[in-house]
């Protein structure tokens, strides 16, 4: 740290990756503004802390260039520490502390009182539940376990989140309420996998209870759930969705493929007709729900027979969101012993067509919006407009409701009614509705 100068330390946090960082990020920062800090999130500042993901290759690449450039700036005299954390340093701490010795130091995603030590700052345990929030004012993400214990053959995230663990209850109401208080409206519930919640405290799947805890909390208006996976999946939540208005008809549920060949070389646990049935389940308990997935194409051994049932099932289930991966072949992973024999331009071309064909669907069910009125959200104002969201829609992933800020004015983080006039493929046009 600084010793021949008496000017004021200012730490900037870089978050890369997930909304799982970002979490993890505004935890940091709330334990170093605790400690009498001044702590920016990707400002300028001449300590600068990277939360790095080492999720795929892509990830892998942008969390190293940022690295690289920060360590240009402390070199040219701009910054004077530069330390990284998160995925990418759990995963190859080694590795990078050989390539790029510049940084000050790595640390894991375990090692957060290490990092604040670092820093000159205390860990404190009396801070549950708060941080120094990054995104709009009026939604959290919602970190509700750590690590994972799903066996999918092509997933890294256990090496670097290690094994599941729930948080207490207990512990996340007092979160929620923490969040209440600062004016957060919604919570996006979020872990490596909701649906395991529960297993390692209470010997059992206890995301409903949790939710039924939640829903508790005054001021918190919408709760969503994401990353819940399909195997073993507790169909009591679904009860509790029905039933509690705060709860958003909205499940996020990565399925990766539906080809049985290859979900059982994922290790996927399921096969097509359970997840089908499955997916029908949802829509039967919960009319209107928002089905959101997401899948990988050009996993080993993926032949064109496998990708075209893959497009046909997409056609069929006509999901209200999903997202598109090509597949990354990672060290360490039960895949990796899998020839990568999908070429990358095969596997560019596989995720255009299903995004395609997904498009139209979204176009299709958006211009069923048009005329309609629905409670939305807004966000933030970006250019020449509003930009809101409706229950059925996570921020940055999903649909965004554009509002004419150049005719109307609204509030930030304020629920209102707004009636779609227009609608393209993943964005709605809307006015809103003057209350009487």
């Amino acid at each position: 740290m600084r010793t021949k100068t008496t000017k004021q330390n200012k730490i900037n946090v870089i978050t890369l990756g997930c909304s799982k960082n970002i979490y993890d990020s505004e935890v940091l920062m709330g334990q170093l503004k605790a400690s009498g800090k001044d702590v920016v999130h990707e400002e300028d500042g001449n300590i600068v802390v990277i939360n790095t993901c080492g999720f795929i290759d892509n990830a892998k690449e942008e969390s190293v260039n940022t690295i690289l450039e920060n360590i240009k700036r402390k070199e040219a005299g701009e910054l004077d520490k530069v330390y990284v954390t998160g995925c990418l340093s759990e995963r190859y701490k080694p590795d990078l502390e050989a390539e790029i010795p510049q940084v000050d130091q790595y640390f894991g995603t375990s090692q957060l009182p290490e990092l604040l030590k670092a820093l000159e700052a205390d860990y404190k345990h009396e801070l549950l539940g708060e941080r120094m929030t990054t995104t709009p004012k009026n939604y959290a993400y919602f970190k509700i376990s750590e690590g994972c214990d799903r066996p999918c053959s092509f997933c890294a995230i256990p090496l670097m989140r290690g094994k599941h663990r729930s948080t207490p209850i207990e512990d996340l109401v007092k979160q929620a309420e923490h969040l209440a208080k600062d004016g957060v409206k919604e919570l996006i519930l979020i872990a490596q996998d909701l649906t395991y919640y529960g297993l390692d405290l209470y010997k059992k799947r206890n995301l409903a209870e949790l939710l039924e805890a939640l829903v508790k909390v005054e001021g918190i208006e919408w709760i969503r759930l994401h990353y819940a996976f399909p195997t073993g999946f507790p169909l009591d939540v679904l009860e509790v969705m029905k039933r509690e208005p705060k709860i958003c008809n909205y499940l996020d549920i990565p399925l990766q493929h539906i080809s049985d060949s290859v979900l059982k070389s994922m290790r996927r646990g399921t096969t097509k007709e359970k997840t089908t049935r499955l997916l029908k389940e949802f829509r039967a308990a919960v009319p209107g729900i928002t089905l959101r997935t997401s899948l990988i194409v050009g996993y080993p051994g993926e032949s064109e027979a496998d990708f075209e049932e893959l497009k046909q099932w997409v056609k069929e289930m006509r999901f209200e969101r999903l997202g598109c991966f090509t597949y990354s072949h990672e060290e360490n992973t039960h895949a990796f012993q899998l020839e990568d024999d999908v070429p990358e331009e095969e596997k560019q071309r596989r995720s255009s067509e299903i995004m395609e064909v997904q498009a139209q669907i979204s176009w299709e069910l958006n211009q069923e919006k048009v005329g309609q009125t629905y409670r939305c959200i807004i966000d933030r104002k970006e250019g020449n407009y509003f930009v809101g969201r409706t229950e059925m829609d996570s921020p940055d992933v999903d649909n965004e409701v554009l509002v004419d800020a150049e005719k109307y004015y609204l509030k930030q983080g304020e629920f209102v009614q707004l009636k779609i006039t227009e609608a393209t493929d993943f964005d709605l046009y809307a006015e809103p509705i003057a209350s009487s």
